[in-house]
């Protein structure tokens, strides 16, 4: 059993009523979506979806600290959770961060630079701190990353919500991080000086230095992009939406299963960074499989009816839109096609129980 199946085990109790915790369970009235989303969604009185994401983040297998800085993962502890709201359509409000440290961590400087990422990244989208907690573990840091968010009164986007011939678009570049990743793997690290903001995309002009570092701040100090949920979410122009965090085959599968549809996507139109193909070159990586299959970019994959695409903006932020494929029905399967070639695409991105994952 993967954690996706344990997931769905977990859904079905509260579905069926025999949770030991059912008496926590709000009432149906209020809640329009649990578990199964990037986020459960609640009706607020005013009549708004209210949306609320949980993220952990554990020393060790989600990160090492010898390979990242306390601000860049504070950063990062929130904008996984900004990823989840912005895949709901949603603009994020408040948060709430629990953080377990080793004593050793305690009497150090760690707390001032993890927090300092953290409401440095806050503050960009108006997000207000509003509770959580510290404790102390016995020798590795956990972090738990709570957020609420608001739509407009057209509510939430969902990931079940896709049907046949609806257009499949993402932001942004595939593989950016999974490419960070390998160049951490190889020993590469960030100079500590290094405080910039990430740009939206590289610069192909930058030095050898300065491209190698953009990747590997798209794996540590990853960018959600609140702009895009916002506008989808803000207009409805997307039917269903999810953002890319295990990979772009596993998570476009569970937004196929939850919409009981099937999708059908080009290889060619994936949109794949110039430095990624470059670096894959160099060192025998397939950059195609690091898109399909890396993960951790935080991008956004959503369906659009075909009437609506026209709507759509080329780019929001500064960060660009591609179409890659269409939603087919369900008897089709997941499909990729490259050239004549058309085979399916399994879920291959990361897994917590399947396999020891690379950390950053």
């Amino acid at each position: 059993m993967n954690e996706f199946d344990f997931i769905e085990k977990l859904r079905r109790r509260v579905e069926d009523g025999i949770s030991s915790a059912s008496s926590f369970i709000p009432h149906p009235s209020s809640l329009v979506q649990g578990i199964g989303d990037d986020a459960a969604v609640f009706k607020s009185l005013a009549g708004n979806d209210v949306v609320i994401s949980t993220d952990l983040l554990v020393e060790d297998v989600d990160f090492r600290p010898d390979t990242t800085r306390p601000d860049l993962l504070g950063h990062k502890a929130l904008a996984v959770s900004l990823s989840d709201v912005a895949a709901m359509g949603a603009r994020p409000l408040w948060a709430l961060l629990s953080i377990g440290v080793p004593d050793a961590v305690w009497n150090s400087e760690f707390l001032d630079g993890f927090y300092s990422g953290f409401f440095e990244l806050a503050s960009r989208y108006a997000v207000t701190l509003v509770g959580g907690d510290v404790s102390r573990t016995p020798d590795k840091i956990v972090i738990d990353s709570i957020l609420v968010g608001e739509t407009t009164k057209a509510g939430a986007l969902f990931r079940s919500g896709a049907a046949p011939g609806d257009q499949i678009f993402v932001t942004g570049f595939l593989g950016d991080a999974a490419a960070g990743l390998r160049l951490i793997e190889r020993g590469a690290r960030l100079p500590s000086r290094t405080t910039a903001r990430q740009p939206a995309q590289a610069n192909p002009e930058a030095g050898e230095h300065h491209q190698l570092e953009y990747l590997l701040l798209r794996q540590l100090q990853p960018e959600p992009r609140v702009g895009w949920g916002l506008l989808l979410g803000e207009q409805q122009l997307a039917s269903a939406m999810i953002d890319l965090s295990d990979g772009l085959s596993s998570d476009l599968n569970h937004l196929c299963a939850e919409s009981k549809v099937g999708a059908l996507i080009d290889a060619a139109r994936i949109p794949i960074d110039p430095l990624v193909t470059e670096l894959s070159g160099r060192r025998a990586l397939d950059p195609l499989m690091l898109a399909l299959h890396g993960g951790e970019d935080f991008e956004l994959l959503f369906t659009v009816k075909r009437e609506m695409v026209a709507r759509l903006p080329a780019r929001v932020d500064g960060v660009s839109l591609t179409h890659i494929g269409e939603i087919k029905e369900a008897v089709h399967g997941v499909l990729i096609s490259e050239g004549s070639r058309t085979w399916n695409l399994e879920p291959g991105g990361w897994e917590h129980f399947k396999e020891a994952r690379g950390k950053t």
